[in-house]
C-alpha cells in the first residue's frame, strides 16, 4: 500500500517505513505529524484518486530528525569586469518516518462506490416506473 501526498509545494510518494525529507516543518523531533493533503492512494492493485484530494485518508509519521542538506554553491562571473560572486546554500530539511496511511483504503471505497451505483440504479428504475 503507498500513497501520494502534496506537503510543501511537493508531492512525495510514500509508504508505511519509509523514511522522507520534507523542507522544514514546524514540528519537534520525535513529535507526530499528520499530512492530510493525499492525492491518491494504491492498495493490492486498487487506486483511488482524489478530486483534488481523498477525503477520509490521512498519512502519519513521526519527525526523526531536522538538518541542512549538502551545500551547493552559486558563482556569478562575467568576464573581463573582473566581477566574481560566490554564494553558498544549505536548505534546511525535515527527516520524517511513516508509520501508517489511515482510513478510507481501497476496499471500503470500493464497496461504497458499489452502493452508490446500485442507489442510483434503483433511483432511475423507479423514475421509469413513474
Amino acid at each position: 500500500m503507498y500513497a501520494i501526498i502534496e506537503s510543501c509545494g511537493k508531492q512525495y510518494k510514500v509508504a508505511e517505513g519509509d523514511v522522507v525529507f520534507f523542507e522544514k516543518l514546524d514540528a519537534e523531533e520525535g513529535k507526530k505529524v499528520t499530512f492530510e493533503n493525499v492525492v491518491l492512494v494504491s492498495e493490492e492493485g486498487k487506486v483511488q484518486v482524489g478530486n483534488p484530494y481523498v477525503k477520509g485518508v490521512k498519512v502519519e509519521g513521526k519527525v526523526v530528525a531536522h538538518g541542512k542538506a549538502k551545500k551547493i554553491l552559486i558563482y556569478k562571473m562575467k568576464p573581463k569586469k573582473n566581477y566574481r560572486r560566490m554564494q553558498g546554500h544549505r536548505q534546511p530539511y525535515t527527516k520524517v518516518e511513516i508509520t501508517s496511511i489511515v482510513g478510507g483504503t481501497a476496499k471500503t471505497v470500493a464497496a461504497s462506490a458499489t452502493a452508490t451505483k446500485s442507489e442510483t440504479s434503483t433511483k432511475k428504475a423507479e423514475v421509469k416506473k413513474a
